[in-house]
């Protein structure tokens, strides 16, 4: 490590410490030439995760991005803060185990597992959030999906049921 303050490429490790979580290593050395204090920090470079695009782009997966289209699904629905940050980390670590050694995920596949979470969540924020990620064109359409969220929740209603 080059001393900051002469230059030289000689020096000693006084003392590490493992910081934020075990993700990096704070080591204080000392110059072997000048005696100067300073410190240094390790931590390890990842290949970034990455999210390919329709087109056929790739860009950085951005949790903030994705907690801030969860938010405009959940706007004023009765879902707390806490929760959209639970569902932006539970979608994150789903697509980081898809993905798994290639780092990318697409859309799509995003795309679907935000939808299955919403749907557990709110069919509310579900609809919101389907109707820009499968692009609607027209009425028909956003209703025939509302009428499936009310199919599958009148399936689910009615399991172990008995008409009178």
């Amino acid at each position: 490590m080059r001393c900051p303050n002469c230059g030289s490429m000689d020096d000693k490790v006084l003392e590490s410490r493992t910081m934020a979580n075990g993700e990096s290593i704070r080591r204080r050395r000392e110059c072997l030439k000048c005696s100067f204090r300073f410190t240094s920090y390790e931590r390890i470079d990842e290949k970034p995760f990455m999210v390919v695009k329709r087109d056929g782009r790739r860009q950085p997966f951005d949790s903030t991005k994705l907690g801030k289209g969860i938010e405009r699904a959940l706007e004023k629905r009765p879902v707390s803060t806490t929760t959209v940050e639970q569902i932006t980390s539970d979608i994150e670590d789903s697509a980081i185990k898809m993905a798994k050694e290639a780092r990318e995920i697409t859309t799509a596949e995003l795309g679907e597992l935000v939808l299955e979470k919403l749907y557990s969540i709110d069919k509310v924020a579900y609809i919101r959030f389907a109707s820009v990620y499968k692009h609607f064109e027209n009425l028909e359409e956003f209703i025939t999906e509302v009428k499936s969220i009310k199919k599958r929740g009148v399936n689910t209603d009615t399991k172990g049921k008995t008409d009178e």
